[in-house]
Protein backbone atom coordinates (compact mmCIF):
# COMPACT_ATOMS: atom_id res chain seq x y z
CA UNK A 1 0.00 0.00 0.00
CA UNK A 2 1.49 3.37 -1.04
CA UNK A 3 1.73 5.79 1.93
CA UNK A 4 -0.24 8.98 1.66
CA UNK A 5 1.66 12.25 2.12
CA UNK A 6 0.09 15.08 4.03
CA UNK A 7 0.77 18.67 2.88
CA UNK A 8 3.12 19.44 5.84
CA UNK A 9 5.10 16.27 5.10
CA UNK A 10 5.45 17.16 1.44
CA UNK A 11 6.74 20.64 2.37
CA UNK A 12 9.27 19.15 4.81
CA UNK A 13 10.61 16.68 2.22
CA UNK A 14 10.95 19.38 -0.42
CA UNK A 15 12.90 21.63 1.97
CA UNK A 16 15.29 18.80 2.89
CA UNK A 17 15.96 18.02 -0.78
CA UNK A 18 16.73 21.69 -1.50
CA UNK A 19 19.26 21.83 1.36
CA UNK A 20 21.05 18.73 0.06
CA UNK A 21 21.28 20.29 -3.42
CA UNK A 22 22.81 23.50 -2.04
CA UNK A 23 25.50 21.55 -0.15
CA UNK A 24 26.41 19.47 -3.21
CA UNK A 25 26.64 22.48 -5.54
CA UNK A 26 28.74 24.45 -3.04
CA UNK A 27 31.22 21.58 -2.67
CA UNK A 28 31.69 21.25 -6.46
CA UNK A 29 32.32 24.94 -6.99
CA UNK A 30 34.95 25.37 -4.26
CA UNK A 31 38.32 26.33 -5.82
CA UNK A 32 41.62 24.61 -5.02
CA UNK A 33 44.05 26.69 -3.01
CA UNK A 34 47.02 27.95 -5.07
CA UNK A 35 50.41 26.35 -4.68
CA UNK A 36 52.16 27.60 -1.58
CA UNK A 37 55.56 29.28 -1.35
CA UNK A 38 58.34 26.70 -1.63
CA UNK A 39 60.50 26.06 1.38
CA UNK A 40 63.86 27.81 1.22
CA UNK A 41 66.96 25.81 0.39
CA UNK A 42 67.44 22.69 -1.65
CA UNK A 43 68.47 19.14 -0.91
CA UNK A 44 70.70 17.66 -3.56
CA UNK A 45 68.86 15.12 -5.66
CA UNK A 46 65.41 16.35 -4.64
CA UNK A 47 62.98 17.88 -7.15
CA UNK A 48 62.75 21.65 -6.92
CA UNK A 49 59.00 22.12 -6.76
CA UNK A 50 56.35 19.49 -7.24
CA UNK A 51 53.54 21.97 -7.73
CA UNK A 52 51.56 20.31 -4.90
CA UNK A 53 49.39 22.88 -3.08
CA UNK A 54 50.68 23.77 0.38
CA UNK A 55 48.02 23.94 3.13
CA UNK A 56 47.47 27.34 4.67
CA UNK A 57 49.08 26.98 8.14
CA UNK A 58 46.77 29.59 9.65
CA UNK A 59 43.64 27.81 8.42
CA UNK A 60 40.71 29.52 6.81
CA UNK A 61 40.73 30.87 3.26
CA UNK A 62 43.74 30.18 1.02
CA UNK A 63 46.16 33.07 0.35
CA UNK A 64 45.20 35.55 -2.34
CA UNK A 65 46.94 35.69 -5.71
CA UNK A 66 49.33 38.68 -5.90
CA UNK A 67 47.59 41.84 -7.04
CA UNK A 68 49.73 42.07 -10.18
CA UNK A 69 48.46 38.70 -11.37
CA UNK A 70 51.97 37.32 -11.99
CA UNK A 71 51.64 33.64 -11.03
CA UNK A 72 55.31 33.35 -9.98
CA UNK A 73 55.60 36.22 -7.49
CA UNK A 74 54.82 34.01 -4.49
CA UNK A 75 57.24 31.27 -5.59
CA UNK A 76 60.55 33.10 -5.96
CA UNK A 77 62.82 33.83 -2.99
CA UNK A 78 63.47 37.41 -1.98
CA UNK A 79 67.09 38.55 -2.12
CA UNK A 80 68.84 41.57 -0.65
CA UNK A 81 70.48 43.89 -3.17
CA UNK A 82 73.92 42.67 -4.23
CA UNK A 83 76.91 44.48 -2.72
CA UNK A 84 78.93 46.95 -4.75
CA UNK A 85 80.99 44.72 -7.00
CA UNK A 86 84.70 44.28 -6.41
CA UNK A 87 85.94 43.28 -9.90
CA UNK A 88 88.33 40.34 -10.13
CA UNK A 89 91.82 40.83 -11.50
CA UNK A 90 92.11 40.01 -15.20
CA UNK A 91 95.22 39.65 -17.35
CA UNK A 92 95.48 41.27 -20.75
CA UNK A 93 96.20 38.28 -23.03
CA UNK A 94 97.21 36.72 -25.38
CA UNK A 95 94.45 34.38 -24.17
CA UNK A 96 91.12 35.33 -22.64
CA UNK A 97 90.94 34.42 -18.93
CA UNK A 98 88.92 31.31 -18.11
CA UNK A 99 86.72 30.71 -15.05
CA UNK A 100 84.48 28.00 -13.64
CA UNK A 101 83.77 30.30 -10.69
CA UNK A 102 84.84 33.84 -9.89
CA UNK A 103 87.47 34.36 -7.17
CA UNK A 104 85.41 36.58 -4.88
CA UNK A 105 84.41 36.39 -1.23
CA UNK A 106 81.44 38.70 -1.72
CA UNK A 107 78.09 36.97 -0.99
CA UNK A 108 77.07 36.61 -4.63
CA UNK A 109 76.43 33.87 -7.19
CA UNK A 110 75.71 34.02 -10.91
CA UNK A 111 72.79 32.42 -12.77
CA UNK A 112 73.43 31.56 -16.42
CA UNK A 113 71.31 29.96 -19.17
CA UNK A 114 72.50 28.33 -22.39
CA UNK A 115 71.35 27.71 -25.96
CA UNK A 116 67.83 29.19 -26.34
CA UNK A 117 66.05 26.49 -28.33
CA UNK A 118 62.91 26.30 -26.16
CA UNK A 119 61.23 29.70 -25.69
CA UNK A 120 58.44 29.30 -23.17
CA UNK A 121 56.22 32.32 -22.36
CA UNK A 122 56.45 31.24 -18.71
CA UNK A 123 60.15 32.13 -18.81
CA UNK A 124 59.31 35.79 -19.31
CA UNK A 125 56.73 35.92 -16.50
CA UNK A 126 59.07 34.06 -14.14
CA UNK A 127 62.09 36.29 -14.73
CA UNK A 128 59.94 39.40 -14.43
CA UNK A 129 58.76 38.14 -11.03
CA UNK A 130 62.27 37.10 -9.94
CA UNK A 131 63.70 40.55 -10.74
CA UNK A 132 67.33 39.36 -10.65
CA UNK A 133 70.32 39.63 -12.99
CA UNK A 134 71.18 36.63 -15.18
CA UNK A 135 73.26 35.91 -18.27
CA UNK A 136 72.03 34.09 -21.39
CA UNK A 137 74.72 32.42 -23.51
CA UNK A 138 72.83 32.22 -26.79
CA UNK A 139 73.40 30.45 -30.10
CA UNK A 140 73.44 33.40 -32.48
CA UNK A 141 70.97 32.22 -35.18
CA UNK A 142 68.57 30.92 -32.52
CA UNK A 143 68.69 34.30 -30.78
CA UNK A 144 68.10 36.14 -34.05
CA UNK A 145 65.02 34.06 -34.85
CA UNK A 146 63.64 34.51 -31.34
CA UNK A 147 64.72 38.12 -30.91
CA UNK A 148 61.36 39.33 -29.55
CA UNK A 149 61.41 36.65 -26.84
CA UNK A 150 64.99 37.26 -25.75
CA UNK A 151 64.64 41.03 -25.79
CA UNK A 152 61.85 40.67 -23.21
CA UNK A 153 64.23 38.65 -21.05
CA UNK A 154 66.88 41.34 -21.43
CA UNK A 155 64.30 43.85 -20.22
CA UNK A 156 63.62 41.56 -17.24
CA UNK A 157 67.27 41.67 -16.12
CA UNK A 158 69.14 39.44 -18.56
CA UNK A 159 72.34 40.09 -20.45
CA UNK A 160 73.55 38.28 -23.56
CA UNK A 161 76.73 36.22 -23.95
CA UNK A 162 78.04 34.29 -26.94
CA UNK A 163 77.56 30.51 -27.44
CA UNK A 164 78.71 30.16 -31.11
CA UNK A 165 76.81 29.77 -34.37
CA UNK A 166 76.29 26.00 -34.70
CA UNK A 167 77.05 24.77 -31.14
CA UNK A 168 80.02 22.54 -32.03
CA UNK A 169 82.66 20.96 -29.81
CA UNK A 170 85.48 23.48 -30.34
CA UNK A 171 88.31 21.41 -28.87
CA UNK A 172 90.92 20.57 -31.51
CA UNK A 173 89.44 22.76 -34.26
CA UNK A 174 91.54 25.17 -36.27
CA UNK A 175 91.96 28.84 -35.44
CA UNK A 176 89.97 29.80 -38.55
CA UNK A 177 87.07 27.50 -37.69
CA UNK A 178 86.88 28.67 -34.10
CA UNK A 179 87.22 32.30 -35.21
CA UNK A 180 84.17 31.84 -37.45
CA UNK A 181 82.10 30.22 -34.69
CA UNK A 182 83.05 32.72 -31.99
CA UNK A 183 83.62 36.05 -33.77
CA UNK A 184 80.91 35.79 -36.41
CA UNK A 185 78.46 34.79 -33.68
CA UNK A 186 79.32 37.99 -31.83
CA UNK A 187 78.52 39.99 -34.96
CA UNK A 188 75.06 38.42 -35.25
CA UNK A 189 74.31 38.95 -31.55
CA UNK A 190 75.40 42.59 -31.82
CA UNK A 191 73.07 43.12 -34.77
CA UNK A 192 70.21 41.42 -32.89
CA UNK A 193 70.52 43.18 -29.53
CA UNK A 194 72.39 46.38 -30.36
CA UNK A 195 75.24 45.60 -27.96
CA UNK A 196 78.32 43.43 -28.42
CA UNK A 197 78.55 40.52 -25.95
CA UNK A 198 81.47 40.58 -23.51
CA UNK A 199 81.50 36.94 -22.35
CA UNK A 200 81.82 33.61 -24.16
CA UNK A 201 80.88 30.07 -23.15
CA UNK A 202 82.11 27.10 -25.23
CA UNK A 203 79.45 24.51 -26.10
CA UNK A 204 79.57 21.42 -23.85
CA UNK A 205 82.24 23.22 -21.81
CA UNK A 206 84.84 21.94 -24.31
CA UNK A 207 87.70 24.30 -25.23
CA UNK A 208 91.44 24.43 -25.78
CA UNK A 209 94.21 27.01 -25.93
CA UNK A 210 93.05 28.04 -29.41
CA UNK A 211 89.57 28.78 -28.04
CA UNK A 212 91.01 31.13 -25.42
CA UNK A 213 93.23 32.84 -28.01
CA UNK A 214 90.33 33.32 -30.42
CA UNK A 215 88.10 34.65 -27.64
CA UNK A 216 90.81 37.17 -26.76
CA UNK A 217 91.25 38.18 -30.40
CA UNK A 218 87.47 38.59 -30.75
CA UNK A 219 87.48 41.03 -27.84
CA UNK A 220 85.89 38.90 -25.13
CA UNK A 221 86.58 39.77 -21.52
CA UNK A 222 86.46 36.14 -20.33
CA UNK A 223 85.49 32.56 -21.17
CA UNK A 224 83.21 30.87 -18.63
CA UNK A 225 82.17 27.37 -17.72
CA UNK A 226 80.32 26.63 -14.45
CA UNK A 227 80.37 25.47 -10.83
CA UNK A 228 76.92 23.80 -10.63
CA UNK A 229 74.30 22.63 -13.10
CA UNK A 230 70.50 22.50 -12.83
CA UNK A 231 68.22 20.16 -14.78
CA UNK A 232 64.64 18.96 -14.20
CA UNK A 233 64.47 21.03 -11.03
CA UNK A 234 67.53 19.40 -9.43
CA UNK A 235 70.75 21.20 -8.55
CA UNK A 236 73.79 19.06 -9.35
CA UNK A 237 76.90 20.08 -7.47
CA UNK A 238 80.45 19.64 -8.74
CA UNK A 239 81.93 19.25 -5.25
CA UNK A 240 81.28 16.99 -2.27
CA UNK A 241 79.79 19.89 -0.31
CA UNK A 242 76.30 20.40 -1.68
CA UNK A 243 76.17 24.14 -1.29
CA UNK A 244 76.54 27.20 -3.50
CA UNK A 245 79.66 29.20 -2.66
CA UNK A 246 80.47 32.88 -3.24
CA UNK A 247 81.47 33.40 -6.85
CA UNK A 248 79.85 30.20 -8.14
CA UNK A 249 78.45 30.15 -11.67
CA UNK A 250 75.25 28.12 -12.07
CA UNK A 251 74.42 26.59 -15.45
CA UNK A 252 70.95 25.77 -16.76
CA UNK A 253 69.37 25.65 -20.22
CA UNK A 254 66.24 26.80 -22.00
CA UNK A 255 64.46 23.46 -21.57
CA UNK A 256 60.90 22.32 -20.78
CA UNK A 257 61.70 22.43 -17.04
CA UNK A 258 62.87 26.06 -17.24
CA UNK A 259 60.60 27.23 -14.41
CA UNK A 260 61.59 24.40 -12.06
CA UNK A 261 65.27 24.90 -12.87
CA UNK A 262 65.23 28.64 -12.16
CA UNK A 263 63.34 28.15 -8.89
CA UNK A 264 65.72 25.37 -7.79
CA UNK A 265 68.74 27.55 -8.55
CA UNK A 266 67.30 30.56 -6.74
CA UNK A 267 66.40 28.52 -3.67
CA UNK A 268 69.93 27.09 -3.57
CA UNK A 269 71.41 30.59 -3.81
CA UNK A 270 69.10 31.83 -1.04
CA UNK A 271 69.86 28.84 1.20
CA UNK A 272 73.57 29.69 0.96
CA UNK A 273 72.90 33.27 2.08
CA UNK A 274 73.94 34.66 -1.29
CA UNK A 275 72.27 36.93 -3.83
CA UNK A 276 72.36 36.87 -7.66
CA UNK A 277 74.74 39.39 -9.20
CA UNK A 278 75.83 40.68 -12.61
CA UNK A 279 78.79 38.80 -14.13
CA UNK A 280 80.04 41.75 -16.14
CA UNK A 281 80.22 43.89 -12.98
CA UNK A 282 82.94 41.51 -11.79
CA UNK A 283 84.57 40.85 -15.17
CA UNK A 284 85.70 44.14 -16.61
CA UNK A 285 88.08 44.14 -19.56
CA UNK A 286 91.53 45.51 -18.68
CA UNK A 287 91.27 47.49 -21.92
CA UNK A 288 87.92 49.09 -20.99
Amino acid sequence: MTPRWTAPARRTAALAAALVLVVVVSGCSASRPPAGRPAPGHTAGAPANSGTPTPNPAGGAPPQQPASGNPFLARVPHFPPPPKAQPVSLHGGPQAPFFTRLPTTQPVAFLTMDDGWIQSPDAIALMQAADIPFTMFLIAPVAARGAAFFKQLVAAGGSVGDHTITHPNLRGRSYANQHHEICDSATTLTQTFGQRPQLFRPPFGEYDATTLRVAHDCGYTAVLNWSETVDKGIVRYQTAEHRIHPGDIILMHFRPAFVDDVLAALRAIAAAGLTPAVLTDYLISPHA
